[in-house]
């Protein structure tokens, strides 16, 4: 099954750009020396968000009292080409529901097909938004680029960082991907977030700069061996979906990690895979990070569908999932169904993501 959905793939991060100083995005590593690019400190207050007040507004759905109840608070952050409710509304807001869990979702410009820096700025007033709801901190939870892109909030929004508990990513982009993207293929034009999420751009050099993880926040990042679009995950060794730098408590976890036999690659394991949903509600119910030992094997490993999900209609859900409109954008670029722009090349990033 050839899903696009949203991506990732480990591009190994030199020194220099753990510490800000980074080659921009398709710059040779042979040759000719390139400038180095410096990064926005870690600690720079974030600039005024630039959307109008009420397009963030009308992003956000919530349900339930987010200021009631002991259970975590949940942002639903959608993957590429889909809104939350062809990601989540079948499954997680189901499972939450049922657990009087209370949540919220953001919807994107394009379906998440547009400027993930834009984006970005959606799930800072979302943050902020939950946040001063609940008047607690409260989890992040994405799937592919949903599953990397609240990371940008962090990074450039310093002041968000206090507001987040735990961030939960499910086959996230958080390096790239060097597969499945039209734009490898001599393209000449994509929608904004394809290039972004190529192995190598500057978005995400910008992205994982200085710091991939922030203290006072635990990281999940759950991916699959069988992800047929964020690759390499193949081993735990190289997964371009985890995370290793910064002072955040890190968990990097593989499905197969928890049940080896686990076969639900990357659209399934942010939907219905009941491996990843174990490791997700491990993350939300303990301090810290999801533990893999935690999980009751005997019990998770048998299952077919994560709790939400109704039996009898899970193969209609994922045929509609597969079927949305903005993964046209994304798998077939000359097929553009929710008017998301095409481009020629990956969009400059924003002045405050440089030093100066």
């Amino acid at each position: 099954m050839l899903i696009t959905v949203g991506l990732a793939c480990v591009t190994a991060l030199s020194a220099a750009a753990v510490s800000g100083a980074a080659a921009p995005a398709g710059a040779s590593t042979t040759g000719a020396t390139r400038a180095a690019v410096t990064y926005a400190p870690l600690d720079r207050p974030g600039p005024a968000l630039t959307v109008p007040g009420a397009k963030l507004a009308a992003s956000l759905h919530c349900h339930g009292n987010l200021a009631k109840g002991t259970l975590e608070p949940v942002l639903l952050n959608p993957a590429t080409g889909v809104t939350p409710k062809q990601n989540y509304s079948w499954n997680y807001e189901r499972a939450f529901d049922a657990q009087h869990r209370a949540w919220c979702s953001v919807t994107m410009p394009y379906d998440t097909l547009g400027n993930i820096t834009t984006a970005g700025q959606y799930l800072v007033h979302a943050i902020r938004t939950m946040h001063a709801r609940a008047g607690r901190r409260i989890a992040v939870l994405g799937h592919s680029q949903g599953g990397m892109s609240m990371r940008w909030a962090l990074r450039f929004w310093p002041g968000t960082r206090a507001m987040v508990d735990d961030v939960i990513g499910m086959a996230g982009s958080n390096h790239g991907t060097t597969v499945a993207l039209p734009c490898h293929a001599g393209v000449t034009r994509c929608v904004p977030a394809d290039w972004q999420q190529v192995a190598g751009s500057k978005f995400l050099a910008a992205l994982n700069s200085r710091a991939e993880t922030f203290s006072g926040i635990s990281y999940t990042e759950i991916f699959t061996h069988t992800d047929e679009v964020v690759q390499p995950n193949d081993t735990d060794a190289d997964s371009s979906s985890a995370l290793h730098t910064g002072h955040g408590t890190i968990a990097n976890v593989s499905t197969q990690d928890v049940c080896p036999t686990d076969v639900d690659e990357h659209l399934l394991i942010g939907t219905v895979d009941p491996t990843a949903y174990a490791l997700v509600m491990d993350a939300l119910d303990h301090r810290g990070p999801a533990k893999a030992s935690r999980v009751d094997t005997a019990k998770v490993c048998s299952e077919l569908y994560q709790p939400g999900v109704d039996p009898t209609d899970a193969k209609r859900d994922i045929a509609l999932l597969e079927g949305a409109p903005g993964l046209a954008a994304v798998s077939t670029p000359d097929v553009n169904l929710v008017g998301a722009p095409e481009v020629p090349r990956e969009p400059g990033l924003p002045h405050f993501v440089f030093a100066s």
